[in-house]
């Protein structure tokens, strides 16, 4: 196959254009979904969210310790390359550090179904996660998946039982992190993220097949993406000495400035902001340490 950069980073093992040959060997369910486009190219149909999911299983598998990964339709299904990216990232963060050093433990604020970064975490730097969300379904589905590929001594749970706080009610008073990671809801209210994926809808031309899930807590958050970056930014600094890193992924390129402000006033010592990019859409992740 062409050889295509996707923009990501550099030590992403999906930055070039997928082998869907090798891809079917990882995961046989893909191929009823593969087929050659108008254009000549060998790909699949990214309107058709089941499609989707069985391409993001098969790029999953093809981590050595990653042998089974099942969880409901109604679950957001995460694009593994830029999943990978913040893991990548992260590392390079980290690599500056003592940490590096020592076993690395990381804390992922709201994990998902899938659990996805500490899957990815473990599989690629052999790190230790712990996972928090605040929807026990979600919850019972990521110890399944840590119980199938047998990752429990490395990827423990926790729930968090009150949804206005992020950081709070979850840490414990051993607890020591290299970093926290988040990716936070986008919208303000479930309307907002319904309006949304209609406009994706349209854009790919399918009016009538959903192309993403989501239940409730993945996709919004009462105030939006501001609000939950700026109170997980003052809860950070209720516990900074949990973590030496505090970051987030930040889709809105607005918010970002707003938490420099709010990071010098709660007494941050250092705040970076690290672009991604994968195709053509651009995100960032905004880091900050005490």
């Amino acid at each position: 196959m062409s050889q295509k950069d996707k923009g990501l980073h550099p030590k992403n093992k999906f930055n070039t254009a997928y082998d869907f040959d090798d891809l079917i060997i990882k995961n046989p369910a893909l191929k009823e979904f593969v087929a050659e486009n108008k254009y000549g190219s060998i790909t699949i149909d990214f309107s058709n969210p089941i499609a989707v999911k069985e391409l993001n299983k098969a790029l999953l598998f093809t981590f050595d310790k990653i042998a089974l990964w099942n969880f409901p339709d109604k679950n957001l299904c995460p694009p593994i390359p830029g999943r990978l990216d913040y893991i990548h990232h992260l590392a390079d963060l980290l690599s500056t550090e003592e940490e590096k050093e020592k076993a690395i433990k990381i804390l992922d604020i709201g994990t998902g179904a899938t659990c996805i970064y500490p899957l990815l975490g473990v599989a690629v730097h052999n790190w230790n996660f712990v996972g928090v969300d605040i929807d026990l379904d979600s919850l019972d589905t990521a110890q399944d998946i840590i119980d199938d590929n047998d990752l429990d001594a490395h990827i423990k749970l926790r729930q968090q039982l009150d949804e206005n706080q992020i950081l709070k009610g979850i840490l414990e008073d051993d607890d020591s992190f290299a970093a926290v990671m988040c990716n936070p809801p986008f919208y303000k209210s479930a309307e907002e993220a319904q309006g949304a994926n209609k406009r994706k809808n349209k854009n790919l031309g399918n009016s009538a097949v959903r192309n993403f899930s989501g239940n409730n807590n993945e996709l919004w958050y009462v105030g939006g993406e501001k609000a939950f970056l700026h109170n997980y930014l003052y809860e950070s600094s209720l516990y900074k000495d949990k973590s030496t890193w505090f970051t987030s992924l930040v889709s809105k390129k607005e918010n970002v400035e707003s938490m420099e402000k709010s990071s010098k006033k709660l007494g941050a010592t250092a705040f970076k902001v690290i672009p991604m990019r994968q195709g053509n859409k651009v995100t960032r992740i905004v880091c900050w340490k005490y």
